[in-house]
């Protein structure tokens, strides 16, 4: 008999429910991906919206012997109108302005609704939603729409939709996570974030130059199709699944059990593992085990006779954390969406290089961020204080802005250093806050088992971040008339003052003798 090949061993030592924990962490990463992909395109696209007429009329006269091109510091015909005024900063401010605002009023609603509808429908429709107003601001483009409101309206719109994403793959993948790990596994998963960014930075400036247009038209398609596959694929949670094993199942068996706690409007269902080990959902990783617990008997699906039900917008606040992050992240936030909307731009006229590459140069701040959200989560999986890490890493931050302000003038090589400095550090905090820490928060031994409230959780600090996501590029705009380095200063302030908010759960945390993150306790079973 032969061997059985290496691959296929690999494959057997995983039981189905980690294939699925697999394909849940998988897609909700590519699912999220594709929103970030999608934000990408303004930020590449704004040094096209306003260009540098001066040098274009020199190399256009050379060439065509034209003596009529406009003459530097008016309007100019080689920028889009409305941006080719010279208040074009706080027009292109204002774009991001609407669009994070949006997005910052929308997340606080959009994490209550999400936990009362069915989680795949409901970023299903705000995924296809996403893409068509992605590609009408294409559109304008191919259109030649030249009205400040039309696309101030796309950008509201679109910020609105896109707040179905970021509950909702949070709330799944908790569900189907526990606390093991957890800094690991979600620093990982939260590189979608950077992965969205290059891929949209990428596919953006290989447009830009040529058609702007494609630059949404294409991540909008992109989005609109990952819609249709979350549709087709994504499994909100474990007990979805049980149901379907006990519709196949052969009738009139009998089990002994062991309940789950309801989540999302999911019953309970009730389970028997070989040798009598239960082992929940809520507690297996991904990573296999020497000796796993599998289900071998029919699961029998019953009925709750008290359902949970879901967490108010105050009780969220009252959890204990729930505040102090929120306002943290708050300035996190500003700090990394200020960059995520500003650094092409800053490149352009810092390095004077075209929008093309100062796109892919952008890149390099996001897969610091790669680096620095992984770090932050295995540093605070292991010391087990969240809040500590997120602070040492502030306060690193801060410094570090300056530094990039000072050296990003003096050539190529130390700008691509400290571009991937400061993605670690400004981008780890807010990683950190925005994956384990609401995991953590949304369950909370305070609520007693209450799974519900991790959707809502997790809106309202992300919802909260938002509105610093949305002053960030606001402020960006008006200080960067009086100079790049009032944008720098405001950068760093920020970090300060995120730094100030974490300092009484810092305190909290060094002085406790518990080993554990702050808030990573099992979830009572009932």
């Amino acid at each position: 008999m032969a061997p059985v090949p290496p691959g296929i061993r690999l494959a057997l030592s995983f039981d189905r429910d980690q294939w699925y924990r697999a394909l849940t962490f998988i897609l909700t990463f590519l699912l999220y991906t594709s929103f970030h992909l999608s934000r990408k395109p303004i930020s590449i696209v704004k040094s096209e919206l306003h260009k540098n007429c001066s040098s274009i009329s020199d190399v256009v006269a050379a060439g065509r012997q034209q003596a009529s091109l406009t003459a530097p510091g008016t309007e100019a015909d080689c920028s889009w109108k409305p941006f080719d005024k010279a208040n074009y900063k706080q027009l292109l401010g204002a774009m991001d302005y609407s669009f994070l605002c949006a997005y910052a009023v929308g997340m606080y609603l959009s994490g209550i609704i999400g936990e009362r509808l069915p989680i795949r429908l409901y970023l299903t429709v705000g995924m296809l939603a996403s893409g068509l107003f992605t590609c009408l601001f294409g559109l304008g483009y191919i259109y030649s729409i030249h009205s400040l409101g039309f696309y101030v309206f796309v950008q509201v719109a679109n910020g609105l939709v896109q707040t179905t994403g970021w509950p909702s793959v949070v709330t799944c993948i908790g569900n189907w996570f526990g606390k093991g790990r957890r800094g690991l596994i979600m620093g990982l998963w939260n590189s979608h974030t950077s992965v969205g960014n290059i891929l949209g930075s990428l596919i953006a400036g290989y447009f830009v130059s040529s058609n702007w247009g494609l630059s949404f038209i294409v991540p909008g398609l992109i989005i609109a199709g990952m819609g249709v596959v979350c549709f087709l694929f994504l499994v909100e949670h474990p007990n979805d699944l049980q149901a379907v094993y006990a519709q196949n199942s052969p009738p009139g068996i009998s089990v002994p059990t062991k309940r789950w706690n309801e989540v999302n409007g999911h019953t309970e269902v009730y389970l028997q593992y070989k040798d009598n080990k239960n082992q929940s959902h809520d507690t297996e990783l991904l990573l296999p085990k020497d000796a796993v617990c599998v289900p071998v008997q029919p699961v029998v699906v019953v009925k709750s006779e008290s359902e949970l039900s879901a967490i108010s917008f105050m009780g969220a606040l009252r959890i204990p954390g729930v505040i102090e992050f929120s306002l943290c992240l708050l300035f996190a936030k500003l700090v990394s969406y200020t960059f995520l909307f500003w650094l092409p731009l800053y490149i352009t006229k810092a390095a004077h290089l075209d929008a093309k590459k100062a796109g892919d140069l952008s890149t390099l701040f996001d897969v610091g961020g790669i680096v620095g959200g992984v770090l932050a989560g295995v540093i605070s999986d292991k010391l087990g204080k969240r809040a500590t890490t997120c602070a040492v890493m502030l306060l690193l931050a801060a410094p570090t802005l300056y530094g990039f302000s000072m050296i990003s003038e003096l050539g190529m090589g130390p700008t691509i250093g400290m571009l991937l400095v400061c993605g670690g550090l400004v981008n780890g905090p807010y990683a950190l806050i925005t994956t384990a820490v609401s995991a953590d928060l949304g369950t909370h031994k305070s609520l007693k088992g209450n799974a519900r409230a991790l959707s809502t959780v997790t809106a309202i600090i992300d919802g909260t971040g938002s509105v610093g996501a949305a002053l960030g590029p606001l402020l960006a705009g008006l200080l960067s008339a009086r100079g790049w380095d009032q944008v720098f200063y405001m950068l760093m302030t920020a970090d300060f003052l995120a730094l100030l908010l974490l300092l009484r759960l810092v305190t909290k945390e060094l002085v406790s003798s518990k080993s554990h993150p702050i808030s990573s306790v099992e979830l009572k079973e009932h």
